[in-house]
C-alpha cells in the first residue's frame, strides 16, 4: 500500500494503535501456569472490543487470533495447550484489520526469572529493529534496512534469521513490497517511495540463522536451536523518515 491522503494514514494509525495495545494487554496478562490458548483469548477479547478482526484468521484461516511462539518456536506459533513457564521467552505477534486497513506488530517478552543474556537479547532486539527503522525515508534503498540491522548484529555478536523477512502491509496482511530482507542483501535494488507501507521486523538470535518447519503447518523453529527475538513495527515512509503506526496508547508492561 502507498498512503495517498490523510484519511488513509488515520485508518492505518487506528488499527495500528489497536494491534499495539493488544500486545501490551497480552503481555500484562501473561503469567506462568497459563496456556498460550488462554493468552490468545485475552488478545481476541481486546480486539473484538475495539472492533478489529484478527488478520491471521481472516487472511489465512490461522487457528488463533494471534501468533504466540515460545522458546525454540520463533514465529507463527499456534495458541494451544502449551503452558507458559518461569524463564520462558514468549513472542506475541498481532495483526488485525479494521475498515479495510491492516497493521502488524510484535514483541518478545521474557517470563521471570530472566537470565542476563536473555535480558540483553531482548534489549538488543529492540535496538536492532530501531537500527532498521532509522534507515526508512523516501528515496532510500530498501537494502539499507538489512545493512543497518546486519551491522548491528555483527557488532554485538548476534546472528540473524535469514528466511523471515519484512513485508508490505496496509490493504492486506501481506502485499508488495514482498520479502524485505532484514539482513544484508546485495541483490536488493528497490527504493522506498513516499507513502509506502511495510513492516520492519528483524529476528535477532543467539545463534540461529534459519527458520524451519515443525510438525504443524504453521509453527517455525530456530535452526540451529537458539533463543531468538522478534520486534516489529508497521511504518509509513515520509520524506524525512517514517511514521510508526503501531504505537500503543496504553502503558507498556513493567
Amino acid at each position: 500500500m502507498t498512503v495517498t491522503d490523510e484519511a488513509e494514514l488515520l485508518g492505518l494509525q487506528r488499527i495500528g494503535r489497536i494491534v499495539a495495545n493488544t500486545v501490551i494487554v497480552m503481555s500484562r496478562a501473561m503469567e506462568p501456569g497459563m496456556t498460550t490458548a488462554e493468552l490468545d483469548a485475552v488478545g481476541r477479547r481486546y480486539m473484538a472490543a475495539e472492533g478489529a478482526n484478527p488478520a491471521p484468521e481472516m487472511a489465512y484461516n490461522f487457528p488463533g487470533a494471534t501468533c504466540i511462539s515460545v522458546n525454540e518456536e520463533i514465529a507463527h506459533g499456534i495458541p494451544g495447550p502449551r503452558v507458559i513457564r518461569p524463564g520462558d521467552l514468549v513472542n506475541i505477534d498481532v495483526s488485525a484489520e479494521m475498515d479495510g486497513f491492516f497493521a502488524d506488530t510484535g514483541a518478545s517478552f521474557p517470563v521471570p526469572p530472566v537470565r542476563p543474556e536473555v535480558e540483553r537479547l531482548c534489549r538488543d532486539g529492540r535496538r536492532a529493529m530501531q537500527a532498521g527503522i532509522n534507515q526508512v525515508h523516501a528515496g532510500q534503498r530498501l537494502a539499507s534496512i538489512g545493512q543497518a540491522v546486519g551491522e548491528f548484529a555483527r557488532k554485538h555478536g548476534y546472528t540473524l534469521v535469514r528466511n523471515l523477512a519484512s513485508h508490505g502491509v496496509g490493504r492486506s496482511l501481506h502485499e508488495e513490497p514482498g520479502e524485505i530482507a532484514t539482513w544484508p542483501d546485495k541483490s536488493e535494488r528497490r527504493v522506498m517511495g513516499e507513502g509506502l507501507v511495510f513492516t520492519v521486523e528483524p529476528f535477532l538470535s543467539l545463534g540461529a540463522e534459519w527458520a524451519e518447519d515443525g510438525n504443524d503447518p504453521w509453527t517455525l523453529y530456530s535452526n540451529p536451536r537458539a533463543l531468538t527475538v522478534q520486534y516489529e513495527h508497521t511504518v509509513v515512509v515520509t520524506k524525512r523518515g517514517c511514521v510508526i503506526v503501531t504505537k500503543p496508547d496504553l502503558p507498556t508492561a513493567a
